[in-house]
């Protein structure tokens, strides 16, 4: 006779698994088989026997340092020795014997919003990037550009840095911006004091601008574009 898995049961798994797409900044069971390097029926078959197997708890603390008990019961802490994403950076140990360190591992967030939120963005970390202390700075936010709209300025794959603190909006320059069901989404923005409204451009001719009303644009700035590291 076949066992039905309780509620309970159901709940539990649930629950563990959105654990998972919020600290990997994953959407979809595809991104999640990807990551764990496993086919998609595997996330079936796990949630058809309501239990994450000890393969995916390994490969997660693995490349995040997410704690097993926390993912599975949400038992603090979220994670085990140096945090590898979320919206703290991560700092190396020289740094606590007064020594500066040459380079630092920062959290890189996701762009998009999670699998059926509307918004506001949300700074979630999904891997880390060493970068040299010179780019460095307490409000750095990086993230990796995953659409084509910025190219050849941007482009795809590309880990841009943001800088939270500038806010101010300089026409012509690079900002990122918090907009409804997109996301995060970096372009440059334009004024149009004649239309009252912000030009947001993008780079790529095969994308159409879009705009915001002036009036209360600035609460979408996330930051300004200070560095971008990619391929040449």
């Amino acid at each position: 006779m076949t066992e039905i898995p309780s509620v309970e049961a159901n709940n539990r798994f649930d629950e563990a698994f959105d654990r998972i797409k919020k600290a990997t900044g994953m959407r979809t069971q595809v991104e999640i088989a990807k990551l764990l390097d496993i086919r998609q029926s595997s996330i079936s078959d796990a949630k058809r026997r309501q239990s994450i197997p000890d393969s995916w708890l390994i490969k997660l603390f693995q490349i995040y340092n997410l704690n097993p008990n926390w993912l599975l019961d949400g038992e603090a802490p979220q994670f085990l020795g140096e945090q590898r994403g979320g919206a703290l950076s991560v700092r190396e140990p020289a740094e606590v014997y007064g020594r500066k360190p040459k380079h630092y591992a920062v959290p890189v967030a996701a762009m998009s919003l999670p699998e059926g939120q509307e918004g506001p963005w949300e700074e979630i970390g999904r891997e880390t990037v060493t970068i040299p202390d010179s780019f460095y700075r307490p409000s750095l936010l990086v993230v990796r550009m995953d659409e084509d709209d910025m190219e050849p300025v941007i482009r795809r794959g590309a880990y841009v840095g943001i800088d939270k603190e500038r806010k101010t909006i300089r026409s012509g320059a690079l900002y990122a911006v918090d907009m409804p069901v997109e996301g995060l989404v970096i372009k440059r923005i334009l004024h149009d004091t004649e239309n009252a409204r912000l030009v947001l451009h993008s780079e790529n001719p095969n994308h159409v601008d879009q705009t915001l009303a002036a009036d209360g644009a600035t609460d979408r700035i996330i930051g300004r574009v200070i560095w971008v590291f990619q391929d040449l």
